[in-house]
């Protein structure tokens, strides 16, 4: 078995007979060029809407990152596993997750009363299965890793590769007794992640963040994001405190200059047309700046409660914030009928005065310097101007953070400026604690015979995400520039003449003789010409391109060219 591995890896490809080809000119599907040029170069196909087939040279890639990864695991004693991508429903009810995961892709059976799930992550999957294996604390520091294809009905698919419906993953889980042996095992895990990026070329430009704990945690989780002009959302980093934020939970404080007025105005009531609602069309009406605009947003929560939010006009809410201030598991949007039956006015018109008793009011901290800011009224088409706190409304005792950061926000905890970048997450690693166990009676036994619950930990890399980044990471205007321990092959042969094919097999093999891998360009016609074969080598990006031609051998050599160099002639 391990021969047949070797060869299937060394073997090398001739252009004579391989049935994918390039393409002359660059597919125009999006702004994102670097998916173009991998159609262009024939890596990848399309099956649907974010969801792809791999060719030859795209897999070799991913084989390439797949054993990085593997070889940093396995020398952290990770073992490497393969799970069912089927999963029955009774796992899942045992934490709760049936119902409450969307993104899922639920699959009917021939049996009335079984559903199976088709996995996007396998925390219900791995837990039974290691319980067998571990019982007492000298089976603890246990950590199983294996790659997947996945799948996720995803809502935000986007970017091409970036994030699809089926994707690989590397996903990892460690189970511990401890706290202590929980902690320091995620310290290390950390800087395998780190030698990994490294090994990838992407280390520079990463940052571990803080971010949300999605379906796995209540706690924070972090996040592997590398900085790229393709992005999914923002970063936010606090560079005196090395400290980094995805923006989703990025605690901030509003820049508050030019919000506060010396003198306070007479406040004045306006009736306005029906048809002005949003803060850019009332910026314009009232000829005040947006930062003086209000905007208050109402929500239900899972228990029933109403709930009402106040920030500055420029912000959006943040819900993931807000859920967490409230202490409810979720919000949604209140109905305009049920804005009515409590506030007695439109939706679009409420604002924080006059409420009902008995409502649950949280005012954001943008809006708690403001001096003769704007306000609806709570009554149809009619908004207020230079409204002042402790004058025309009381001051609350409390004010919150539930808005999402913007560019010019400060770190509330050491009042430096954000340095705001663009991301794609690659990596994350979620503190699943006992979340997972418990539901499965997972215990294990401590030096005292006495058992004790056992701590979970999950780690995760889409390395089919982390192959399109490094490409997008890599590109440039007409090819992806590969580090050279990823490219799709060490050498490119391009043979001139049939005559001179066979010194160029001799040489192939002299090379993979030397563990190098090959693709030959054997390619012969009267349309198959020299630069057709130069611009493939530089399509495919391989780092070093060999050239046999008649005029190399009455040289008695062959012409070398190294990745940004100049060519040389080499003796036979």
């Amino acid at each position: 078995m391990c021969n047949i591995l070797i060869i299937n890896i060394i073997k090398m490809i001739r252009l004579s007979t391989f049935p994918i080809k390039t393409l002359k000119s660059r597919p125009k599907i999006s702004d994102n060029i670097s998916t173009s040029i991998l159609l262009q170069a024939g890596f990848i196909r399309q099956t649907m809407a974010w969801v792809y087939n791999y060719t030859t040279l795209w897999l070799k890639v991913l084989r390439k990152i797949e054993n990085v990864v593997r070889e940093e695991m396995d020398d952290y004693w990770a073992t490497e596993i393969l799970m069912s991508s089927l999963s029955p429903r009774e796992l899942w009810d045992k934490t709760g997750r049936w119902d409450s995961i969307d993104v899922f892709f639920h699959l009917p059976t021939w049996t009335e009363w079984k559903e199976y799930w088709l996995n996007c992550t396998h925390e219900e999957i791995v837990t039974p299965l290691i319980w067998e294996f571990i019982n007492s604390y000298k089976d603890s520091w246990v950590c199983a890793y294996q790659f997947q294809t996945k799948f996720r009905n995803e809502k935000r698919a986007k970017s091409w590769l970036l994030r699809g419906r089926e994707f690989i993953m590397k996903d990892a889980y460690s189970f511990h007794i401890s706290n202590e042996e929980f902690e320091e095992y995620y310290e290390w895990m950390k800087k395998v992640y780190m030698r990994i990026f490294d090994r990838l070329w992407l280390l520079k430009d990463t940052y571990i963040a803080i971010a949300d704990g999605w379906c796995f945690t209540d706690k924070f989780s972090h996040e592997f994001q590398v900085v790229l002009p393709i992005w999914e959302d923002y970063i936010y980093i606090d560079d005196e405190l090395l400290i980094t934020y995805n923006q989703e939970v990025t605690p901030a404080i509003v820049w508050i200059s030019n919000v506060s007025d010396n003198e306070l105005f007479e406040k004045k009531d306006i009736k306005h047309d029906e048809n002005i609602i949003w803060v850019d069309a009332l910026e314009k009406f009232l000829n005040v700046p947006i930062i003086k605009t209000t905007k208050t947003m109402f929500f239900t929560t899972d228990d029933n409660r109403f709930v009402v939010a106040s920030l500055r006009g420029d912000y959006d809410v943040n819900t993931l914030k807000l859920r967490k201030i409230v202490w409810c598991k979720s919000l949604e949007l209140a109905s305009e009928e049920k804005v009515k039956e409590i506030i007695w006015t439109k939706i679009w018109f409420a604002w924080i005065i006059n409420l009902p008793t008995g409502i649950e009011l949280y005012l954001d901290d943008s809006i708690k310097w403001l001096t003769n800011f704007e306000t609806w009224t709570n009554k149809d088409f009619h908004h207020s101007i230079n409204v002042n706190f402790g004058r025309d409304l009381e001051l609350p005792e409390r004010f919150y953070d539930f808005k999402d950061a913007k560019l010019g926000d400060k770190n509330p905890t050491s009042w430096n400026v954000y340095r705001v970048e663009k991301w794609s997450e690659v990596w994350n690693i979620f503190p699943l604690e006992t979340k997972y166990t418990k539901p499965f009676w997972i215990k294990m036994l401590d030096e005292n015979n006495h058992e004790q619950d056992v701590l979970m930990w999950c780690y995760g890399i889409w390395i089919s995400r982390l192959m399109w980044v490094i490409a997008e990471y890599n590109m440039t205007e007409n090819w992806i520039a590969w580090p050279e321990n990823l490219a799709p092959a060490d050498c490119y042969i391009i043979v001139i003449w049939e005559e001179n094919l066979e010194k160029a097999n001799e040489m192939a093999k002299k090379l993979e003789e030397k563990w190098k891998t090959v693709i030959l360009d054997d390619r012969m016609g009267k349309k198959i010409w020299f630069w057709q074969k130069a611009g493939d080598c530089e399509l495919f990006w391989i780092p070093t391109r060999i050239v046999i031609s008649p005029k190399t051998v009455e040289q008695w050599g062959f012409e070398v060219t190294l990745r940004w160099e100049e060519s040389q002639l080499v003796k036979f």
